[in-house]
């Protein structure tokens, strides 16, 4: 069995054109669409989703009160 060929490779990004070099066996260039640079995780502005007021309303909806 014979192992890929690892190389450097580049990496561009659609969405904000940030180019960087990395290893890769893929043959070419990569092209992704969002990458760490424009990635709302990565620059901070995710938006979180909290889950406590769907307990709140299963628990007025099948109980019929109020916490």
């Amino acid at each position: 069995m014979t192992t890929p060929a690892y190389q450097q490779v580049n990496v561009s990004c659609s969405n904000c054109g940030n180019n960087f070099d990395t290893g890769s066996t893929h043959n070419g260039d990569i092209r992704v669409e969002v990458c760490s640079n424009c990635h709302p995780a990565y620059t901070g502005e995710q938006r979180t989703l909290t889950n406590s007021g769907q307990v709140d309303k299963f628990r007025e909806r099948y109980t019929g009160s109020k916490p």
